[in-house]
């Protein structure tokens, strides 16, 4: 059996875009979290925040997440905020290869720039919001197995990178 693989990193990234990608090209099987927990609840992710609360939101993210996790041979984008999540974290570190996927600020600014479903952003100032949110995250999402640097590298490129280390640590476990 294969371990899972495991996208971590900042909201707009690109995990969800990347998994699909990942999915397709090693023949896996793709979880989203954050859809699965939208279409659970039928609401947007922004939706719950509002109308049920973050720490709402955070119960259903971790069981989902320890539920999907508790699989094999899945590739699963995490919503930018469950690795912090200690148990979901050590059960990421135990079942899959994980991966943190880092872009920088100004990039994820153009990215979000637009978006208006993030429920954690304050976009009347993004750039110091998300300054914000990355400082308190970076040194969990260093203990991800591999930091891919996304920044101005294309998506084929990325899923390469991610393909070869994942094989590569597949075949040592």
């Amino acid at each position: 059996m294969k371990k899972n693989l495991v996208l971590t990193g900042m909201m707009g990234v690109g995990k969800s875009t990347l998994g699909k990608i990942l999915s397709e090209r090693l023949n896996l099987k793709f979880i989203d979290i954050d859809k699965h927990i939208e279409e659970r609840e039928n609401m947007s992710i922004k939706d719950i925040f509002e109308k049920n609360s973050e720490e709402y939101f955070r119960k259903v993210e971790k069981k989902e997440s320890l539920k999907s996790l508790m699989k094999e041979n899945n590739i699963i984008a995490l919503g930018g905020g469950a690795f912090i999540n200690k148990e979901i974290r050590n059960l990421a570190k135990k079942t899959s290869i994980t991966f943190w996927l880092n872009l920088s600020v100004e990039l994820l600014v153009k990215r979000l720039g637009q978006s208006k479903k993030r429920p954690l952003l304050d976009f009347n100032n993004l750039d110091k919001s998300l300054r914000t949110i990355l400082r308190e995250r970076k040194e969990i999402y260093k203990l991800a197995d591999f930091k891919i640097d996304c920044n101005y590298i294309s998506k084929a490129v990325i899923a390469n990178k991610i393909i070869k280390l994942y094989e590569s640590k597949q075949n040592k476990s």
